[in-house]
């Protein structure tokens, strides 16, 4: 049965009973561990607060807006555009302790507490919130000190602390984890954590530290090229017990099983392992709905051409798949693609009938229709939605990119796995040995930005679980962070590309047969029903008067990536500055001081 936790109520009440404005200095004369620290209710209070460190919903950045070479918004992130600057304070950048200290506040003094059930309950979740609050910081900014105690204003030595290695920081993570899985309940809680949350970040946080070191060996990130290959088993090891022993299952009911998994008031228990409620009890919601119908955001046609065609052939396998039309590239793909994107005969719920693609509101003509619930949620900011942090899909493909990059994965292990998301979806199982047998080529091309990958045997099996991975777990806030770990930067350079039209004329974009847009050089066309855009002006494709739609061809707005900067954030020059150079500044930043 599922317990809602009222979190934030719960936190309201700590921090009246304990807290104060300046969160970096606890206010130990206001709330006296002697006191305090007695019992269940006071325990579980006090670690609520943890729950700070989940992902924010807003209306201006959320699951389904991330960005990258999948989906484009109106304003892209500065880390895509390769605008980022060295911040001055702190706060420009997430360089924030707060939170960790109050969980080593609570380390420190929950052995007070005398209920020893209770008390292993809640040092589990902060186990784990330490864990989570470092995977976070190691993937923004590397290496950075460990705190496992609460710091007071006159421990000099700890505050101005060097950096700790990665190694350390990959250790201490995954003890916690162990910890964490150790003492949390087995039970199901999609609104908390437990023992199964512990063991999907332990997979998630070993395969992004094994492949990073993997792939960024000799590197400036990593010019030790540190050992990954432990790592990998032990994410391996951890998706596997949680596959095992979890009891979690995919989603699987009605017509459209991917589609409705994520398009529902209720998170899905079976598949969902940690998710952000959304609902009117707790006054969060999200702008799924806004953003799919309102703003300008839409997927880029890489994205659409990853998806296979439903016999499992490969889309770009196809005989002019590049100037294909909106409605024939459509047509036999991996339903996924329609469950994911507005497809020709998509029809919204709550709704009875379809439309066309809004080119207006679409800058590349794919929409996205994942998260999109009830027409009634399309106000502004007004979707309840839940939004998943950790889910089964994830951890299947976890298990099998571990194997396939160790070199050890069989055909079994990809059946318990990412075969099961395919049969969930209705497409034929990967066959391993013909994946390895014939690479796909599109997938190591330059046009895809996917061509660094272990060259071995194990190639093809590798491409197709990134493939998988593209697909199932996109808009989850995870693409970014594939991208730095595999080293592929250097894809935010290239074009984003949408629907690909011969020229102008009049379009169908429902596959009614009728025509719905009408696009024109000089003298518009006449016609009912029609959107007229006129090209260059109202459109821009890629050769004038034909090609794909082309979103944020100014020069102005030409991305760039640094290979030897841009894998992490900069270390806030005030905190530098503090620490007297101390703390080291990551690679290729220059901050202007003197050290």
């Amino acid at each position: 049965m599922k317990k809602h936790h009222k979190i934030f109520i719960g936190l309201s009440i700590a921090l009246a009973a304990g807290s104060c404005t300046d969160m970096d200095q606890f206010p130990q004369d206001k709330l006296n561990p002697g006191v305090f620290f007695g019992s269940e209710t006071e325990l579980e209070l006090y670690t609520n607060q943890f729950y700070s460190l989940m992902p924010s919903v807003s209306a201006d950045y959320n699951w389904y807006l991330e960005q990258g070479e999948h989906i484009v918004t109106p304003v892209m992130d500065r880390a895509i555009l390769g605008q980022r600057i060295v911040p001055t304070d702190a706060s420009e950048v997430g360089w924030s302790w707060s939170t960790l200290r109050k969980i080593n506040y609570y380390l420190q003094h929950s052995s007070r507490c005398p209920d020893e059930r209770a008390r292993d309950r809640y040092d589990g979740v902060a186990y784990f919130f330490r864990a989570y609050f470092y995977y976070n910081m190691l993937t923004k900014f590397g290496e950075v000190p460990w705190y496992d105690q609460p710091l007071a204003s006159d421990q000099e030595d700890l505050l101005k602390k060097p950096r700790d290695s990665r190694q350390l920081i990959i250790d201490n993570i995954i003890k916690d984890l162990d910890d964490a899985a150790r003492l949390l309940p087995t039970g199901h809680s999609t609104w908390t954590v437990n023992r199964w949350t512990a063991l999907a970040l332990k997979s998630r946080a070993c395969l992004f530290e094994g492949t990073f070191r993997k792939y960024h060996a000799g590197d400036p990130f990593n010019p030790e090229s540190l050992p990954w290959e432990e790592l990998l088993q032990k994410g391996a090891e951890a998706a596997g017990t949680l596959m095992k022993d979890g009891g979690y299952e995919l989603y699987s009911d009605g017509a459209e099983p991917y589609r409705d998994l994520f398009a529902t008031l209720d998170a899905r228990e079976c598949e969902y392992i940690w998710a952000r409620r959304c609902s009117e009890q707790v006054t969060i919601k999200n702008n799924a709905n806004g953003w799919a119908n309102t703003r300008a955001v839409g997927f880029t046609k890489r994205f659409v051409n990853l998806y296979l065609n439903s016999d499992g052939t490969r889309f770009t396998d196809r005989p002019g798949y590049q100037t294909m039309s909106y409605v024939d590239e459509c047509s036999g793909r991996d339903p996924r693609m329609a469950q994911t994107v507005y497809c020709p005969g998509y029809i919204q719920k709550g709704d009875d009938r379809t439309y066309p693609t809004d080119l207006t509101r679409c800058p590349t003509g794919y929409k996205y229709i994942k998260y999109v619930m009830d027409v009634k949620y399309n106000i502004w900011d007004g979707s309840l939605v839940p939004l998943p942090i950790f889910r089964l899909a994830e951890v299947y493909l976890n298990y099998a990119e571990c194997l396939a990059e160790l070199g050890t994965l069989t055909q079994t292990d990809l059946d318990i796995s990412v075969n099961l998301l395919r049969r969930r979806a209705g497409m034929p199982d990967l066959n391993m040995a013909e994946a390895n047998a014939a690479p796909d080529a599109y997938l190591l091309s330059a046009e895809t930005g996917y061509p660094n990958v272990t060259r071995s045997a194990y190639t093809g099996s590798i491409l197709e679980i990134r493939r998988e991975r593209m697909i199932e777990l996109v808009l989850e806030g995870l693409h970014y962070n594939d991208i730095l770990r595999w080293r592929e930067g250097k894809v935010y350079e290239k074009s984003f590309l949408g629907q690909y039209f011969p020229g102008e004329g009049k379009y169908d974009l429902t596959g009614d047969g009728r025509p719905n847009v009408a696009l024109y050089t000089d003298k518009r066309p006449g016609g009912l029903g029609l959107t007229f855009l006129k090209l260059g002006t109202d459109i821009i494709l890629t050769d004038g008067n034909s090609g794909n739609m082309l979103v944020h061809g100014d020069e102005a707005l030409r991305r760039v990536w640094n290979e030897d900067r841009d894998y992490l954030y900069a270390i806030p020059i005030n905190e530098r500055l503090l620490t007297g150079g101390v703390l080291k500044q990551n690679p290729g930043w220059e901050d202007g001081l003197p050290y």
